[in-house]
């Protein structure tokens, strides 16, 4: 096995490097693909190719001086000359200055050519820009904003996202490994594993994305390190568990090592279809970036699990008991699960189970009345980076003096015998500058019957009320008769994802739960089991989306959150918090079936409860790995995610499902014949020294 790995990585360790090349960034990979904007994005190539403008922006707020007009003027002549990275000096535009006399700011246009090289060298094009355009003399401020400056700042915050991801989430898990095992030579065993599994994972979605059209983004790749570290992590937990276990039962470590895939794989196994099925979901969602997600996850999980049931286990066979030094499990040894802390949780729990879950379950209840503070309407340009880039500043210094919505216009097509109706509508639109309406330099006057031509907004173009501006535009063109007219542009493409991502809340969560439901079902032979546990999830979820908007707004200060921030929470949560569901409930059913459900409950949570605690805090762990990206949308998923765990790990699984299991009884296997069976044991028998008092 370990052979057949070591050739595995030979062959696709060189694609995996390639992943980041095979990743599309344009806004054709974010945006749902039936979407006006969207349409509207190709139709405009038949006009001009695809291009965002550059805006250099110079100011001084007591006015610009002689000098100052002669170095913008200089900066224009440099800027004209510039042909390197896509940049079209022969089109720039100005200087265009915010009054004819004494005028305080000047804007010059610079456009890039955005092809499917064009993310890749957004940032190189403007710094190109920022060196032509000069820096300003004291008093005079100088700013690359616009587009075309916002996206070459987000291009620098996903630069070097896989390798900042994978130190972080690298650096967690040996943290966690060490704390949980204490041996510095078992933490390299999962380690390697979990590597292989990455590299593995990579080049397979490079494949499929060459020559499978496999979408794949700075997102996917982003969120792919983290959750094959995180769920690999913790398939390795589980299995490692159940290995020392039986290694205290054999001599042989092989016949262990047999029996702790034979009786934990499945509940392994089960655990990483359920997170695959559940991704896989994702695949319905309009959304392209979202949808795209789903099969990137998807294979990431799937090959990390493959990893973990076949490189794992061999390596630790193949290293031996000295691997688990300095505590070494030997034949015949001790377990310390019996009397340790989680058995005398269990016992504990197990004296009034009805009182301690209805307390936990009032105290996650509050915490989810913090969702009245939750804002997922999404994240303007300025609120989106942890920091402020200079793109941001220079869209606050351009809003000062001219119109808020300018270097980021509406695109307008319309068929060529309308366009003067369309135009005229959209010029008396409430929101659009009426002498801004006008064919973009460089454009086809018209191409097979249709016409394009912008116009600017008075309102910030990320903007809520620049939204609005965008639905009345829509309103009025769509009413011109035979027109066709469609409305595009970067305000719009926001309103079309807000609206998609809305529609996928509504379709893909409740999907989600249903396929969790129906694989807990198959695994347990039960209804009233998952049921309960499925409750338990959206009570965990709610409260983990609670807590952190309060955080979100008291603590962080975050303006608010994406629009697919419940989503993304929601079914990272539950896809890989059913984990600890699946391992813990199915070790419960192997016990229940042995000595009834009241002591099967005590044995569970006692020889998975350490197991459980230190998975969850190694996915948690590789959640807020996110937090080292400047990006507020991905810290606030690694926040919320980690979170969630934690609760999940602490409160649902190691206290309210073991109360909620001992408080239903052996009812709780029904339709099972376990409900009335109960491994030999009357209802009521119950675990040494416990009685049923209070539930």
């Amino acid at each position: 096995m370990l052979a057949l790995w070591l050739v595995v990585l030979f062959l696709t360790a060189p694609f995996a490097q390639k992943l980041t090349d095979a990743q599309d960034n344009d806004a054709a990979s974010w945006l749902p693909g039936s979407a006006e904007s969207t349409q509207v994005l190709h139709l405009s190539e038949d006009f001009r190719p695809e291009q965002i403008p550059a805006i250099v922006v110079y100011a001084r707020g007591s006015g610009l001086t002689a000098a100052d007009r002669a170095r913008i003027t200089e900066g224009t002549a440099r800027l004209e000359k510039l042909r390197d990275h896509g940049i079209r000096g022969s089109e720039t535009r100005g200087p265009v200055y915010d009054r004819a006399s004494d005028p305080r700011a000047a804007q010059i246009f610079v456009p890039i050519t955005m092809d499917e090289k064009g993310w890749e060298r957004i940032a190189p094009a403007v710094d190109s820009i920022r060196a032509a355009a000069g820096t300003g003399a004291a008093g005079l401020a100088v700013h690359i904003t616009g587009p075309g400056g916002t996206s070459a700042d987000f291009s620098e915050a996903f630069e070097g996202i896989d390798s900042t991801l994978l130190l972080s989430a690298m650096g967690v898990v040996i943290v966690m490994l060490l704390l949980t095992y204490r041996s510095p030579t078992l933490i390299l065993v999962p380690l390697l594993g979990v590597v292989a599994a990455l590299f593995t994972a990579q080049a397979l979605i490079y494949f499929l994305a060459e020559h499978a059209g496999l979408t794949v983004n700075g997102q996917s790749a982003g969120i792919l390190t983290v959750l094959v570290f995180g769920a690999g992590t913790d398939y390795a937990l589980l299995l490692v568990a159940r290995y020392r276990e039986e290694l205290r039962r054999h001599e042989d470590r092989h016949e262990a090592m047999a029996l702790a895939l034979h009786r934990a794989g499945p509940a392994v196994i089960a655990s990483g279809a359920t997170v695959v099925l559940g991704m896989l979901v994702l695949v319905v969602a309009e959304m392209n970036s979202t949808s795209g997600l789903g099969p990137v996850a998807a294979i990431g999980v799937a090959v990390a699990l493959l990893a973990m049931m076949t490189l794992f286990p061999a390596l630790l066979v193949i290293c031996g008991r000295w691997i688990f030094w300095p505590v070494i499990p030997h034949n015949g040894s001790p377990d310390p699960t019996e009397r340790g802390l989680w058995a005398r949780m269990g016992r504990s729990i197990a004296v009034r189970p009805r009182m301690i879950w209805g307390i936990t379950a009032a105290a996650l209840v509050a915490c989810s009345f913090g969702l009245m503070q939750l804002r997922a309407e999404g994240l303007s340009n300025a609120d989106a980076f942890t920091d402020k880039p200079d793109s941001i500043v220079g869209q606050e210094v351009s809003a000062r003096y001219f119109p808020a919505g300018s270097g980021d216009p509406l695109v307008v097509i319309s068929n060529q015998a309308q366009a003067q109706q369309v135009g005229r509508a959209v010029a008396e639109t409430r929101g659009v500058v009426p002498t801004s309406l006008g064919l973009p330099p460089g454009t086809k006057s018209s191409h097979e019957g249709k016409v394009l031509f912008e116009a600017t907004m008075t309102a910030p173009a990320d903007s809520e009320a620049a939204k609005q501006t965008v639905e009345r535009v829509r309103d009025a063109v769509h009413a011109v008769p035979d027109a066709d007219a469609q409305v595009g542009g970067g305000t719009a493409a926001l309103l079309d994802m807000d609206r998609a991502t809305t529609h996928d809340n509504i379709l893909i969560i409740p999907l989600v739960l249903v396929v969790v439901l129906l694989i807990l079902c198959g695994l347990l032979r039960a209804l009233i089991a998952p049921l309960l546990l499925i409750g338990t999830v959206v009570l965990s979820f709610a409260a983990a989306l609670g807590i952190s908007a309060l955080a979100f707004r008291h603590l962080f200060d975050y303006a608010g959150e994406s629009t697919d921030f419940p989503l993304f929470v929601f079914v990272f949560l539950v896809a890989l918090g059913i984990d600890y569901n699946i391992f813990l409930t199915t070790r419960i059913r192997e016990e229940s079936a042995r000595q009834g459900t009241r002591k099967g409950v005590v044995t569970g949570l006692s020889t998975t409860g350490a197991v459980i605690t230190s998975a969850g805090l190694v996915l948690a762990g590789t959640f807020a790995a996110l937090g080292t990206l400047p990006m507020v949308a991905f810290a606030e998923i690694g926040f919320a995610v980690a979170l969630g765990v934690v609760l999940d790990t602490f409160v649902v699984r190691s206290v309210l499902v073991p109360a909620l299991f001992l408080d239903v009884g052996p009812k709780v296997w029904w339709p099972h014949r376990l409900a009335e069976e109960d491994g030999g044991a009357t209802p009521r028998e119950s675990a040494p020294g416990v009685t049923r008092s209070g539930g």
